[in-house]
């Protein structure tokens, strides 16, 4: 009984506390991808020159 008039006197005081409004941002929501760009760029790069130098060996003698 006790836990019942608890419960409705928190939700008797959420009621009368007013609206809630949920409203879009002003700006647009920006994510900065450049981290993950970068990674991609230098793992095509590492794999290209791994490629050159397989398919290339004269170029690079050991």
């Amino acid at each position: 009984m006790k836990k019942r008039a608890i419960f409705a006197a928190g939700f008797a005081g959420l009621a009368l506390a007013g609206c809630i409004q949920v409203k879009a941002p002003d700006k647009p929501i920006e994510i900065n991808l450049n981290v993950k760009v970068q990674q991609e760029v230098v793992v095509r790069l590492q794999r290209d020159a791994q490629d050159l130098i397989q398919n290339n060996p004269e170029l690079f003698p050991q």
